[in-house]
């Protein structure tokens, strides 16, 4: 299954209402807020990668209070 770690900058003294509105997305298994470069990170896992994509692309990018996002791909996990 693939799977994808989504880094996210968000507005200031918005995280834990995003952690609220991400946990309600459709393949997002995990949501951590974290101190440091980025504010939350996100596991997303999807049937396929067109699913993940969407998901990252149209749900976690468009949320109002999302100011950046990095996102990797898992290539090979363990």
């Amino acid at each position: 299954m693939p799977i994808a770690f989504v880094l996210i900058n968000a507005d200031l003294g918005a995280e834990e209402e995003l952690v609220k509105e991400l946990k309600e997305i459709p393949n997002v298994k995990e949501v951590h807020a974290v101190y440091g470069v980025y504010d939350i990170i996100v596991k997303v896992e999807a049937e396929s990668m067109e699913k993940v994509k969407e998901t990252v692309t149209w749900k976690i990018r468009r949320l109002d209070k999302v100011r950046s996002t990095l996102t990797m791909i898992v290539i090979e996990s363990g």
